[in-house]
């Protein structure tokens, strides 16, 4: 696979997709502490590791590219 280097709007995309990400397992997390249903408690608990696969894919995409990255700051 030839990967190409990041650009600054994609890096945005994804730290703002993996903030969202983490928010979500966050809220999914605590909903389902709280909830005395336990179908939904099931539901919550399935979605908050849905969310945590997403987090995951996301942060291995980044480290794909990691080679990639400029050492240097750019102008």
């Amino acid at each position: 696979m030839n990967l190409q280097p990041l650009t600054a709007k994609e890096l945005e995309y994804i730290a703002d997709s993996m903030s969202n990400e983490d928010l979500l397992i966050k809220q999914c997390t605590s909903a389902g502490l709280t909830c005395t249903n336990p179908q939904i408690r099931q539901v919550l608990q399935h979605q908050s590791q849905v969310h945590m696969q997403h987090y995951q894919a996301l942060l291995n995409c980044l480290q794909q590219h990691q080679p990639l990255a400029p050492t240097q700051p750019q102008a």
